[in-house]
């Protein structure tokens, strides 16, 4: 591995001082680090790393670094999804479900890593397409969840849904969580979707406050196309996903949600299974 990103959450003072340290050991090792602009703009010696654009980093790196959280993580997995680099997740911060290894762990991971002694979580990714009026408008990929929700004062909203072509129903909620089996743990859980392990390969289908109280969370192979057709009119509905990207919707657009060719590959910790994190996380067992 000759080139190594570097994905930080910048306003954290403690992830930039870690990156400075990362830097310089990476030069050290004659590893070029790669970083984006409004990273560089923050560190002391910028001229040690090489800053190029989220794309340019996607093609370019062979292992990917983060420092920060989940959010930080689903960020960097967003733009270097599509070439399945290796992501090595570093929490500064809470136990992270995705970001698990911590700060101590860092440097030895490395080291594992850069020896080629390291295995991988494949997580399963959904492909998004937002059709209006016949013609795609935006196309993407998401780690986590694709969300439709209602606006603060809009009403309960419609929305038809069809699994591989045969009509599901329309669910009339304040929104709908479609979610990987990765993303489980994150609003899908708040919204009482099921903990589904992260190695599976299914889809979750999980209503936000629905109007009728058998409208409950459905798993699915991941296998299906889902289709998802805005029916209310005249209401403030937008389209998110990841958390991260927001579109607003119109009545009429259609989704359609299927299994991304591409996975992402994180890291995993030799001191942690994923267990234990969703117990930590959770804090099951504790009175």
């Amino acid at each position: 591995m000759k080139k190594t990103a570097i994905f930080a959450k910048v306003h954290d003072p403690r992830c930039l001082v870690v990156a400075e340290d990362l830097i310089r050991w990476f030069r050290a090792r004659e590893i070029t680090p790669l970083v984006q602009e409004h990273l560089a703009c923050r560190l002391s010696q910028p001229e040690l790393a090489v800053c190029l654009s989220g794309e340019q980093i996607a093609e370019a790196a062979d292992l990917v670094l983060v420092l920060g959280g989940d959010g930080t993580l689903i960020s960097a997995a967003r733009h270097v999804g599509g070439r399945e680099v290796p992501i090595l997740g570093v929490n500064l911060g809470s136990l992270g479900f995705l970001t698990e290894i911590p700060l101590s762990e860092m440097y030895p991971a490395l080291e594992r890593c850069l020896s080629g002694d390291f295995e991988v979580s494949e997580r399963m990714m959904l492909q998004v397409s937002l059709e209006r009026q016949g013609r795609e408008i935006e196309l993407h990929r998401v780690l986590n969840d694709v969300v439709i929700n209602k606006g603060a004062l809009a009403r309960i909203i419609d929305m038809e849904t069809v699994v591989d072509g045969q009509y599901l129903t329309t669910f009339k909620a304040d929104g709908l969580i479609v979610s990987t089996p990765t993303g489980s743990t994150g609003y899908s859980l708040s919204a009482n979707g099921p903990i589904i392990h992260p190695d599976l390969e299914c889809v979750s289908l999980t209503p936000i406050c629905p109007h009728t109280l058998t409208n409950r969370p459905l798993v699915m192979s991941g296998d299906v196309t889902i289709g998802i057709t805005l029916k209310s009119t005249h209401e403030d509905v937008f389209l998110t996903l990841d958390g991260q990207t927001g579109v607003r919707l119109v009545c009429g657009d259609l989704l359609q949600i299927r299994k991304a060719q591409q996975r992402t590959r994180l890291v995993r910790s030799t001191s942690k299974d994923y267990y234990e994190v969703l117990r930590t996380k959770l804090k099951w067992g504790e009175r």
